[in-house]
């Protein structure tokens, strides 16, 4: 498998977006899901990372959205299902954390859901250095978020 940054405006990734909120819909009342849409990934604050399977197929991806000269906030985790468990996860998380360093952002901090369904979700981050915070950003405490943070070393 191969990951590289990506524009989001594609016919394939548009595909993702769609498989993953199909994914998301069940999990969580609707109101508390805050999903970007492609067109909104397409930003100049996102960067989107896509990974390939070796037929060139996409099979996953995930964002890292700036938010100021600090934080940066990892967005739209995705793996499809017959890839789940392969490292598709952590290769996504490893490049928007290079990328935040490059960036010279201090923090990532992202928000996931809070019920059962999730829990792959959580191994991944805790795995990956994250903890679980407060509220970030500007989203609600609502009980369906669960909230994590890392901060990056230079």
């Amino acid at each position: 498998m191969r990951i590289a940054v990506e524009a989001p405006l594609q016919d394939e990734v548009r595909a993702l977006v769609a498989a993953l909120n199909a994914h998301l819909r069940p999990l969580s009342p609707p109101e508390f899901q805050f999903q970007l849409t492609a067109e909104q990934m397409a930003g100049g604050d996102t960067t989107v990372f896509i990974v390939r399977d070796e037929t060139s197929r996409p099979v996953g991806m995930g964002a890292l959205k700036a938010h100021d000269a600090s934080t940066g906030e990892v967005k739209r985790m995705y793996a499809a299902p017959e890839v789940r468990g392969k490292g598709v996860g952590w290769l996504v998380l490893q490049a928007i954390e290079a990328k935040a360093r490059a960036l010279g952002l201090a923090r990532l901090v992202l928000e996931t859901g809070a019920t059962p369904g999730f829990e792959p979700a959580w191994a991944l981050y805790q795995r990956s250095g994250f903890a679980v915070c407060g509220a970030v950003l500007d989203y609600p405490d609502s009980g369906y978020s669960r909230f994590y943070e890392k901060t990056l070393t230079p």
